[in-house]
């Protein structure tokens, strides 16, 4: 399973972050996992959501979720 199907069949469940994406699928660079997945046809949005990171430091991330997938409804 190529790292786009492996996102895609995450984001069918939700939301997902970089850190997210890294320790659960193996995908270090998310954002251009992402843009594969909208060339496609899949419609992905991003919103920057905070988070605390290791040292208790609040800081922003994206996060993206699938809205839609070639004109159909995300399921």
């Amino acid at each position: 399973m190529s790292q786009c199907e492996r996102l895609l069949a995450r984001l069918k469940r939700g939301p997902i972050t970089p850190l997210e994406a890294w320790s659960e699928l193996g995908i270090y660079r998310l954002g251009a996992r992402v843009y594969d997945l909208k060339e496609q046809g899949h419609e992905i949005t991003k919103e920057l959501v905070s988070v605390t990171n290791r040292m208790g430091e609040e800081c922003r991330v994206a996060q993206y979720t699938l809205l839609r997938r070639q004109g159909r409804a995300a399921q």
